[in-house]
């Protein structure tokens, strides 16, 4: 993989997307970008970390991202790339494959060390799904984020949006071009902030354990991080998906201190 040896530049086809993403968020919603990535660490190695809630998270990451001067890698879904067209284009751009429930989602892990080791930005979904807490905060994540981090020793910038579950509804492309539709109208306001590096530099990779504590580490990152966005919804959304399930079984406790 050339990515061993030498730095990983976002190619131009990637930085015109995200110039498209600007321009498709600013149709549809206001978005406001608030928090910073610090200037050394935009060009990587670094992970951000986000927060998902929606299936249009991704175009308003590659806006947000743009409006920060980063051109992150985003681990995606498998599926994705399957896609005739749109896995080629998904390829050509850098971003990094993630068969879940394979054999092949380890090596998912191996390719995203590799990347952020060649100086990429990587972006993540601690989570690994949409989330379905009943109040729409972050789970409790996948240990995948924190193994990586561990692995290779980047720092991580927890990313928090709210908003997008307001454009394109749990279940698109099923009620796509209504949630489209409505958007187009009221213009939601999306929100994304970037906030404090988080370095995980007094956990061992190895040590029993590490891995969940520094995963509940990233996702409190996370959730403080969002905190502000939606302060006047602070226990469920104003904005109901009726076609959002509800799973209790991940809700994630903030560790105290």
């Amino acid at each position: 993989m050339d990515t061993l040896t030498s730095p990983w530049r976002p190619p131009l086809l990637w930085r015109a997307a995200q110039a498209l993403a600007r321009a498709v968020v600013a149709l549809l919603a206001r978005l406001e970008v608030t928090g910073d990535v610090p200037e050394h660490l935009r060009g990587g190695p670094l992970i951000l970390a986000a927060n998902h809630i929606s299936p249009f998270d991704p175009i308003v990451l590659g806006a947000a991202c743009r409006a920060r001067g980063v051109a992150p890698r985003f681990m995606a879904t498998g599926g994705l790339f399957r896609a005739p067209v749109l896995g080629a284009l998904m390829r050509h751009a850098g971003h990094l494959r993630v068969d879940r429930g394979t054999a092949a989602v380890h090596r998912a892990l191996d390719d995203a060390a590799a990347a952020v080791a060649a100086g990429s930005v990587v972006l993540v979904y601690p989570e690994g799904r949409i989330g379905l807490d009943p109040g729409m905060w972050p789970e409790r994540g996948k240990t995948g984020t924190a193994r990586l981090a561990l692995a290779c020793g980047a720092p991580i910038v927890p990313v928090a949006q709210w908003g997008s579950h307001e454009v394109l509804p749990y279940r698109a492309p099923k009620g796509m071009l209504r949630g489209i539709a409505r958007a187009l109208l009221r213009r939601p306001v999306i929100r994304v902030r970037f906030g404090d590096p988080v370095y995980l530099r007094d956990l061992h990779h190895g040590t029993p354990g590490v891995a969940r504590r520094a995963t509940d580490r990233i996702v409190d990152a996370i959730t403080d991080t969002l905190v502000p966005l939606r302060l006047d919804e602070p226990d469920r959304p104003r904005h109901v998906d009726p076609g959002r399930p509800v799973d209790t079984s991940r809700v994630h406790r903030r560790r105290a201190g």
